[in-house]
């Protein structure tokens, strides 16, 4: 039995108190290591809980009551283990259970049940839902881990279920958003709980008869070649990718394949893609949100198909900068955007925008024109 302090109090520690204490604070991860109190990750920061640390007995002793025969061996002979375990509040977290240092660490990540709306994440509305309202094209969210590229193609689906009747899939590793059937209905496929791999995943995708499709990270030739099949056979489809703006979204894809094969993925880029969103998570000045998105988008036009076709990626810039009316916005804009609402300060749009420069000449620009300092 583990036994620790809470409030006062001394309780009988489990993962069910631990996972619960995670959802009452709104944490999207729980972590539990030898010698530290458990910890959990709040608005992307690490924060202890106040409980003492637990042994690495302790730990193997919460996380086993959870685990079947199954799993216990593939820990034990593996060191590592994936599961999905629910409250009784129907609150869901994908397990993790591995071994460092010959030590038991888990790490809990909460499956939100709230799909916020685009208003509410303060992302670019207009652009979004037009996005969302195609039936065929490839759409991909960029970014590093952490920047809510995950959150994003959730609320889209979330927009297409709540508008459109049709069949939505998702491969996930691991599902970090539940879809509850509302206009449309939602397949969930877990990769480690409802299907081996990613591989076999994609392999039987199509055969699923989906509309609207979620492959997770484009992470190699084939997930890249499935997302776009999918795109060009009639289907709309999400992906993500780590790229830090579209041009280099598109060099991270050509990477996959040897020179001579580029120019033919240059033509199914150009034909499939519906667009490309970046973003960066920006330290909020508002009361409702510890953070909001700085978002650079590419809408894919006739300009944009060509300069793909062409392998002229570096005039993307420039298009992007002048598509205001095709919806697309660049990343100085957007902070100089963010900055004027007082969403964000001054020293956040430094401190986060790509091209610092280019951004204090945007405020500053700003600036002149509403009169607040003079030429």
């Amino acid at each position: 039995m583990v036994e620790a302090d809470i409030g006062g109090k001394t309780v009988q520690l489990t993962m069910e108190r631990l996972c619960g204490m995670a959802t009452q604070y709104k944490a999207s991860d729980l972590h539990l290591k030898d010698g530290m109190p458990p910890t959990l990750r709040i608005d992307g920061n690490v924060k202890a809980t106040s409980i003492r640390p637990l042994t690495d007995e302790e730990i193997r002793e919460l996380v086993v009551v959870i685990m079947d025969e199954r799993l216990r061996t593939e820990y034990e002979s593996g060191g590592n283990v994936d599961f999905a375990y629910s409250l009784p509040s129907g609150d869901r977290f994908r397990v993790n259970v591995f071994r460092q240092r010959g030590r038991t660490s888990v790490a809990a990540r909460r499956v939100i049940r709230h799909i916020p709306a685009f208003e509410e994440l303060h992302l670019p509305s207009e652009t979004l839902t037009k996005l969302c309202l195609l039936h065929q094209g490839l759409i991909i969210l960029c970014g590093q881990s952490g920047c809510g590229k995950s959150t994003s193609i959730a609320s889209c689906l979330d927009y297409i279920n709540r508008n459109r009747a049709c069949h939505i899939v998702t491969i996930e590793d691991p599902i970090e958003f539940l879809h509850e059937d509302k206009k449309a209905f939602v397949s969930q496929r877990e990769v480690g709980t409802d299907v081996t791999s990613m591989e076999r995943a994609l392999k039987y995708l199509m055969r699923e008869d989906p509309d609207v499709v979620l492959i997770g990270e484009m992470r190699d030739r084939d997930t890249f070649e499935a997302a776009i099949q999918a795109a060009e056979t009639g289907h709309l489809v999400f992906a993500t990718l780590h790229a830090s703006s579209p041009a280099s979204a598109i060099g991270r894809i050509l990477d996959l394949y040897p020179d001579d094969m580029q120019n033919a993925v240059r033509q199914n880029i150009a034909f499939n893609l519906a667009g490309i969103v970046c973003q960066i998570l920006v330290p909020s000045s508002l009361e409702d949100a510890k953070r909001v998105p700085a978002v650079e988008m590419l809408v894919a036009t006739g300009m944009v198909r060509k300069l793909i076709r062409d392998a002229e990626d570096e005039k993307i810039d420039d298009v992007i900068r002048g598509g205001r009316v095709e919806g697309m916005i660049d990343f100085t804009s957007c902070f100089a955007e963010l900055v004027g609402k007082g969403w964000i300060t001054h020293q956040a749009a430094y401190e986060y925008a790509p091209n610092q420069d280019a951004v204090r000449m945007s405020l500053k620009g700003i600036a002149i024109k509403q009169g607040i300092i003079g030429t």
